[in-house]
Parts: C-alpha cells; sequence; structure tokens
C-alpha cells in the first residue's frame, strides 16, 4: 500500500508537471491525487469500484478546493492532477484492444465499465464544486 501511495502522488505530480502547473503547487497535486487513491483503496474493498471511484473524486473535489482557497490558485490545478490516479486509462486501451481482436462481447464489458468510471469520476467532480459552493453561500 507504501507503494501504491507513493506511486499515486508521483503520478498526479508529474501530471501536474505536464499540464504546466505552477511549481509551488507539485507538491498539493500530489497530495491530492495521493489522498484520492487512499479514499479508493479503501472503499473498493468493500463497495464496488464505481462507487469507490465516486467518492474517491468527490474526496479529491474537496481537497482541491481547500488547497485553492489556501495557496489563492484556481481549483482546477488540484482537481486534474488529483483525478489521474483515478483516469480508467488502462481498461480503455484493453477495450479497444478487444475490438480490434474482434473480441466484441469482452470489449463492450470493458468499455461499459471504463464508461461508468469515467461518468463517476465527471459526477463526483461536479458534486464537490456544488457542496463547496452551497457552503460558500451558506457561509457568507
Amino acid at each position: 500500500m507504501i507503494l501504491q501511495l507513493i506511486t499515486s502522488f508521483i503520478a498526479a505530480a508529474t501530471f501536474c508537471i505536464l499540464f504546466n502547473a505552477p511549481k509551488r503547487a507539485l507538491l498539493q497535486c500530489g497530495t491530492a491525487g495521493m489522498v484520492g487513491w487512499v479514499v479508493y483503496l479503501l472503499l473498493d474493498e468493500r463497495w464496488d469500484t464505481v462507487i469507490a471511484t465516486f467518492f474517491a473524486t468527490v474526496v479529491v473535489g474537496v481537497v482541491s478546493q481547500m488547497f485553492a482557497r489556501s495557496f489563492k490558485m484556481p481549483v482546477i490545478i488540484f482537481s486534474v492532477g488529483g483525478i489521474i490516479p483515478l483516469v480508467p486509462g488502462g481498461l480503455a486501451y484493453d477495450a479497444m484492444r478487444k475490438f480490434v481482436e474482434k473480441d466484441y462481447i469482452d470489449a463492450v464489458q470493458i468499455a461499459t465499465q471504463a464508461l461508468l468510471l469515467s461518468g463517476a469520476i465527471a459526477t463526483g467532480l461536479v458534486l464537490s464544486e456544488v457542496l463547496g459552493q452551497s457552503i460558500r453561500r451558506k457561509s457568507r
């Protein structure tokens, strides 16, 4: 598990380098990705992968909003880097490979799983933004 945490931190931070994020935000970007991956690992043992991805993305969104406020930067810098460990790129690749190999039944199953995970990520980010805005309105 420690190796996975280190790897998720490095993946999120290095993607932020490619994303051209400010250097002073790389530590926070990596931390957001690592926190999201921890939540995913803990929830994936008990629940479905899609549900675990959804809640991990909500946590990444909340953490990203906290970092954005603390460091006076846009939320997207932290949220994009934070969701990178959760993105189902390997599943999408496997689905395309199965389509090319004309194994359509497996391809559709894998593609559906990748689509559900992608939808969970998008929904989690939207929900965390809505929650953040409603909390900000109540505090005003």
